[in-house]
C-alpha cells in the first residue's frame, strides 16, 4: 500500500497558511530555463522538494498584511479570490 507524503503547512503572522516546498522557500533561485535552484546547497532541485532549512520567502509572510488584495487568474485580469 503507497501512502501519500503528507503536505506540510505553514502559517504566517496574518494566519494565512503556506504549503512548505521548494515554490515557497526562501532559498530557492529560478534559472532562466525554470529549473530551481537551492541557494543553501546550491543544488538542481525538484518543485515538491521540502527540506529542513526551509524557510517562508518575503512575499508570502506578508501575505495578509493589508486588505483589499485580490488574487487574479494568471494570465488574466479575472479575480478568482477577493
Amino acid at each position: 500500500m503507497n501512502k501519500a507524503k503528507e503536505i506540510k503547512m505553514a502559517k504566517n503572522l496574518y494566519g494565512h497558511q503556506v504549503r512548505q516546498w521548494c515554490g515557497s522557500c526562501q532559498h530557492k533561485e529560478i534559472e532562466n530555463d525554470g529549473t530551481r535552484v537551492c541557494q543553501l546547497m546550491n543544488i538542481k532541485v525538484s518543485q515538491r522538494m521540502v527540506c529542513p532549512r526551509w524557510q517562508m520567502c518575503d512575499g508570502l509572510k506578508n501575505a495578509g498584511l493589508q486588505n483589499g488584495g485580490v488574487v487574479r487568474l494568471r494570465g488574466t485580469l479575472e479575480v478568482i479570490i477577493k
